[in-house]
């Protein structure tokens, strides 16, 4: 199922994430988490997905969120504002086995946790990189969220670096995996934060989302 947007949906998404960006708080256990306040919006993914990389082109911020080439190294929930209604939380990455095991336990612990009890939280983007596919580990995740019953979308990161017909049957064979899931979206995004492709379309899909939530 293609997600097709209008230009006016373009141009409300522009405009949200044309604010000034800034990071708000890190959270490493359910106790630091930050008082619920207006509409969060969160980003998960494998480690080394593109999490930081998308988070950056969305707002325009070359440097919000910290990007490594060391796998698993963000564990916390970090939390960032533009000073209006919709806060973007950027997920600890999952599926790196060289962590140590009581860390992974840690973070995988403080997601789940995260998804079961965070009423303002709308929607989940759960990032998928094109060249790969849905692994096992996006499967324990999605039963989270499916658990949870939190609303959940596919984003295909790295986009470029697939040809077109593979990416076409990629996204066919994510959208019949999703078919299974009643609480995700059908609507499968496709993005390249190095080439800026399909960055407008993710932005319009959240300024849909803030709509439909009125």
């Amino acid at each position: 199922m293609a997600t097709d947007f209008t230009r006016a949906e373009i141009e409300a998404g522009r405009r949200l994430f044309a604010a000034e960006w800034d990071f708000v708080s890190a959270a490493s256990s359910p106790q630091s988490l930050p008082r619920m306040q207006g509409v969060e919006i969160a980003l998960a993914g494998r480690s080394n997905v593109g999490k930081s990389s998308l988070i950056n082109a969305l707002t325009g911020r070359k440097a919000l969120a910290r990007m490594s080439h060391t796998p698993g190294r963000t564990q916390e929930l970090i939390f960032f504002s533009a000073g209006g209604g919709l806060t973007l939380v950027d997920m600890p990455g999952y599926g790196y086995a060289e962590a140590p095991k009581d860390k992974i336990a840690a973070w995988t612990g403080l997601i789940h946790e995260f998804l079961r009890g965070r009423a303002n939280l709308a929607r989940v983007y759960l990032l998928v990189d094109a060249r790969h596919g849905l692994k096992d580990t996006d499967g324990d995740i999605l039963d989270t969220l499916g658990a949870a019953a939190v609303s959940h979308q596919i984003v295909l990161t790295k986009s470029d670096q697939v040809k077109l017909a593979e990416l076409d049957a990629r996204i066919a064979a994510v959208e019949a995996a999703l078919a299974k899931r009643p609480a995700a979206f059908p609507g499968v995004l496709t993005t390249s934060s190095h080439e800026g492709t399909g960055i407008p379309e993710m932005r319009a899909a959240v300024a849909r989302l803030l709509k439909e939530r009125g």
